[in-house]
């Protein structure tokens, strides 16, 4: 009996204290609730914070670090991109103008060559004994028209003497064109001859770049096979071929009319890295009716040989240029408002500009209305401003900006007082 009386008072006099924290976390609950959460707002969009009471430092009224870039006036370029295919200038398939057993090869596979360059050789006795036969018959010919010109030349002083009739002298005329006429036909079969036992010699039509054989020496070729003995492909120069929509024929047609000459930049697969600059070389005559697209051919020196045959690269046509204000395409915002900027104006605080975009230049887009040249706009720390923030320049066009203590608290607070930390040194 004894043992439960104490512990039935020691209950008692602990339930103020169970009371105590109750209320205690209550109240933390409370603040956190009404106060706390107020103090550090949600991330919004620029457009839907406009006019919100967030201070003039950023979260927690600290000032926001960022960098910053000048708007100016910049020489854009209208550029078209497409997609296009490295073509050989020129492909040529080396075969055999006659039949006969493949002697020697005289290259290696993947070798540039030279025009005139020998290639390989056929067995040429074939060709050598059907020249000498028609030399030959042409010496015979020849000697038989000298004996009939001497004859003619014999008639015609007898006819003069009245020793023989007309018709003999008018025969040996007849016989003396028939023996030249046969040797006209003489020079031609030993012209053949000739050109026949020069095919037994291959060499290289154009200049350019050895493909692998596709015939082994020792083997019996004719000029009827197909895939011949190796495929040359010109690649200095070389060619870049593709399309574009054919809204934007217009403007291309438009130039070359004036005679413009239009530059066109190839990148890589990644359309990051410039591999070769060259201009436009020829426009197709009509336009792809099941794409709707018109088929375009540039020209690259391609003196380093970066480019290759098949090789899918990115073209910049560069159709025309202008000049205009301009600000880096990392400054340009969009939202429910549309474009904007973040403007930081001389006291570093920040405000929302809505501008009106125009072309794209790579990195730049030209700004037609809502800027001035000179205006200094944030193209990093974006993500963490609001409508009157003080901002920590960091640097301005890539220079840094004068040093200064980060990370202090902008004084005024929620007021958006004057509250610019001190420059340090």
């Amino acid at each position: 009996m004894s043992f439960q009386e104490p512990t039935s008072a020691g209950k008692r006099r602990g339930r103020p204290w169970g009371w105590l924290i109750v209320l205690g976390i209550s109240a933390v609950a409370a603040y956190w609730y009404f106060v706390a959460r107020d103090a550090t707002p949600p991330a919004t969009t620029a457009p839907a914070a406009m006019g919100r009471g967030f201070g003039a430092g950023g979260f927690g009224g600290m000032a926001v670090p960022v960098r910053l870039a000048t708007a100016q006036e910049r020489t854009l370029q209208h550029s078209l991109r497409a997609i296009g295919t490295v073509t050989a200038f020129n492909t040529v398939v080396v075969r055999s103008r006659v039949g006969g057993e493949l002697l020697q090869l005289h290259f290696e596979e993947g070798q540039a060559v030279q025009a005139g360059d020998l290639l390989a050789q056929i067995d040429p006795r074939e060709y050598q004994v059907a020249l000498d036969q028609a030399r030959g018959q042409q010496q015979q010919n020849e000697a038989q028209l000298h004996s009939a010109r001497t004859d003619l030349e014999r008639y015609r002083l007898l006819l003069r003497q009245n020793s023989i009739a007309r018709q003999q002298l008018e025969q040996q005329e007849a016989l003396v064109k028939q023996l030249e006429g046969a040797r006209v036909s003489d020079q031609a079969a030993v012209d053949s001859a000739g050109l026949q036992l020069s095919y037994t010699r291959i060499t290289a039509p154009i200049s350019g770049r050895l493909g692998l054989r596709k015939v082994d020496q020792g083997n019996i070729i004719t000029a009827s096979d197909a895939e011949g003995i190796v495929t040359i492909t010109q690649t200095q120069p070389i060619s870049v071929e593709f399309t574009l929509p054919q809204a934007d024929a217009a403007d291309v047609l438009e130039q070359l009319r004036a005679g413009r000459k239009l530059q066109a930049v190839l990148y890589d697969q990644n359309d990051t890295q410039e591999l070769a600059r060259g201009e436009l070389m020829s426009v197709d005559n009509l336009i792809d009716v099941s794409t709707g697209t018109l088929r375009l051919k540039a020209r690259f020196d391609n003196e380093d040989e970066r480019l290759f045959p098949n090789q899918f690269v990115n073209v910049r046509l560069l159709v025309s240029s202008q000049s205009a204000l301009a600000v880096p395409a990392a400054a340009v915002q969009v939202g429910s408002i549309g474009s904007f900027v973040y403007v930081v104006d001389k006291d570093d605080t920040v405000r929302i500009q809505r501008i009106t975009s125009g072309r794209v230049d790579g990195s730049w887009i030209a700004v037609s209305d809502g800027l001035n040249a000179g205006d200094r706009v944030v193209v990093e720390g974006t993500d963490r401003l609001r409508e009157g923030n003080k901002v920590d320049v960091v640097t301005v066009d890539g220079q840094e900006a004068a040093a200064r203590p980060r990370g202090r608290a902008v004084s005024g607070g929620a007021q958006g007082g004057s509250g610019a930390a001190p420059a340090g040194h």
